[in-house]
C-alpha cells in the first residue's frame, strides 16, 4: 500500500523550478504514445464517460502528463452518473498529496481513488437524490495503469501475445459470494425477486432496494451497505505496450473479455471502440446503454513487431501477472518483458476503509496549521479528527491516535458502510 506520505497534504511547499526539475530526472526518455476512441448507443440514457488526455502532475510541465478515461453506468436516473462525470476526478486529485515526485505519486495513489470515491458518494447523497452509477475509472501515467472500480462496468487488458485480463472485479452480487457475506454482515438481505405464489426469478439482489450491484456511488435509497470503495489495481506495462477496453454491462453481457478484445484487434483504437460495441449489438441486440472507450498503449518505437497470438494461450495467461515482490533474475525478467508480461504493482478491494486508507505515524497539517479529513479534505482542529483506526476490528497492529483521521461526518459514513450504525442521510 501508499506510505504514510500519501496521506498528507501539509508537505513543505516545493519551488516548482525544483519539482519540474524532479520530473525531468525520474522520468524515462521514451513515453508511450496514448491513443484512444470511444462509441456508444444509447436505450435509457444513463451511461455516461470521461475522457481527459491533458492532467499534469505538476501545473505548466508536460512530462508529467497523464491521462483519464471512465465509465458510468447509472440506474434509476441519469444523476448520479453525470455528478461522478463532473465531480470524480477533481475529488481524487484534492486527495494527493502536493509535491510528490512521479514514482511517490503513483504510490499514493490507490489511496486517493478510495477517498475520492468516497468523497464522491457523500457529497452526492447530500443532494438527496436516489440515483446511483457504477464507476471504472483509469489513470494512465506512461507505462502505469491504475484502475478503479465499483460495480460491474470493467476494464480489460489485452496484452501484447494475446492474453487478456481483467483489471477490473464485477460487484455483482450473483456471482461475487465475498460481497454477499459483507452486505448480509453489514445489515442488508440478499435474495431474488419473488412474485406471486412465492416463486423466485431473476438474479440475486440486495433488499430494501433490489440493486443487483453490492458497490456503486449514490443508491442512498437503498442502504449504506452498498458502499462507493472501490477495488484498485495498478500495473505496469512492458515496452511492447498493450490496449485497454474499457466499457458498461451493455458490452460485456453480450460479449466475453476474450471476445470483447478479439473483435477489434488489428484496427486503430478509433475504429476498435465501434467495432466492439457491433459485435454487442450483433449478439444480443439494443437492451441496454452500450459505452466502450479503446485506449492503445503504444510504443514510441514503431519498429518493435507486435508478436501474434500464441497457439496456446493458457501458458501465457499463467505467466501473465508477476507480482513485484517476487523478484526475478535480470535474464528471466528480460526474456518475460520481450513477450508482453505486465508487472503487478498494487491490487486491494477491500470494503473497509480502515485497511484502505491504512496508517499514518506522523499525520500532516494544512498550510493553515490544522489537520485534514482524510476523505473530503475539509480542516480540522487537533481535538475534531476521529481516528479511522478507532473502534475497528482491523486495527490490531495501531493507535486510536494515529491517521489518517476523520471528521464527524465521514466517521458516521464509515461506521454506516460497517453496519455499525444506520445512515444519517434520509430520502427527500
Amino acid at each position: 500500500m501508499a506510505s504514510g506520505e500519501g496521506r498528507r497534504r501539509g508537505h513543505d511547499l516545493v519551488p516548482l523550478a525544483a519539482l519540474i526539475n524532479r520530473e525531468m530526472k525520474n522520468e524515462k526518455l521514451e513515453k508511450p504514445t496514448v491513443r484512444y476512441g470511444c462509441a456508444s448507443q444509447s436505450k435509457k440514457g444513463e451511461d455516461f464517460f470521461l475522457i481527459k488526455t491533458d492532467c499534469q502532475r505538476v501545473p505548466g510541465n508536460p512530462s508529467s502528463a497523464y491521462s483519464v478515461f471512465a465509465v458510468f453506468d447509472g440506474h434509476n436516473g441519469n444523476a448520479a452518473a453525470i455528478y461522478s462525470k463532473e465531480h470524480l476526478l477533481n475529488h481524487i486529485i484534492s486527495a494527493m498529496p502536493r509535491g510528490l515526485g512521479r514514482e511517490d505519486w503513483l504510490q499514493a495513489l490507490p489511496r486517493a481513488l478510495v477517498a475520492g470515491f468516497v468523497k464522491t458518494d457523500k457529497e452526492f447523497q447530500r443532494r438527496g437524490e436516489t440515483s446511483g452509477t457504477t464507476a471504472t475509472f483509469v489513470i494512465v501515467d506512461g507505462w502505469t495503469v491504475t484502475v478503479a472500480c465499483v460495480g460491474d462496468s470493467r476494464c480489460v487488458l489485452d496484452a501484447q501475445g494475446g492474453a487478456v485480463s481483467n483489471l477490473t472485479v464485477d460487484h455483482r452480487l450473483e456471482d461475487n459470494a465475498e460481497e454477499r457475506e459483507r452486505v448480509t454482515a453489514s445489515g442488508g438481505e440478499v435474495g431474488r425477486l419473488s412474485i406471486f405464489g412465492g416463486a423466485e426469478i431473476g438474479p440475486l439482489r440486495c433488499w430494501p432496494g433490489g440493486l443487483c450491484l453490492s458497490r456503486s456511488i449514490g443508491d442512498m435509497d437503498v442502504g449504506e451497505f452498498i458502499v462507493p470503495v472501490p477495488h484498485v489495481k495498478q500495473v505496469k506495462l512492458s515496452n511492447v505496450g498493450g490496449r485497454l477496453i474499457i466499457a458498461s454491462d451493455g458490452i460485456w453481457d453480450a460479449l466475453p473479455s476474450e471476445m470483447a478484445a478479439k473483435s477489434c484487434r488489428g484496427v486503430p483504437a478509433e475504429l476498435a471502440a465501434r467495432q466492439v460495441v457491433k459485435e454487442a449489438l450483433r449478439t444480443r441486440g439494443l437492451k441496454d446503454d452500450t459505452t466502450c472507450i479503446v485506449v492503445d498503449i503504444i510504443p514510441p518505437d514503431n519498429s518493435i513487431q507486435i508478436a501474434p497470438p500464441p497457439k496456446k494461450q493458457n501458458k501465457l495467461r499463467a505467466l501473465l501477472f508477476r507480482s513485484k515482490s517476487k523478484g526475478s533474475a535480470n535474464k528471466l525478467s528480460k526474456k518475460l518483458s520481450a513477450i508482453g508480461i505486465v508487472e503487478e504493482l498494487f491490487e486491494e478491494g477491500s470494503a473497509m476503509l480502515a485497511e484502505r486508507l491504512g496508517t499514518d505515524e506522523s499525520v500532516g497539517q494544512s498550510t493553515s496549521g490544522l489537520f485534514v479529513c482524510a476523505v473530503c479534505q475539509v480542516d480540522l482542529a487537533s481535538s475534531e479528527g476521529i481516528s479511522v483506526h478507532a473502534g475497528s476490528i482491523f486495527s490490531t497492529n495501531t493507535k486510536p491516535w494515529q491517521g489518517p483521521f476523520l471528521c464527524g461526518d465521514c466517521r458516521n459514513k464509515k461506521d454506516a458502510m460497517e453496519g455499525k450504525r444506520p445512515s444519517g442521510v434520509k430520502v427527500v
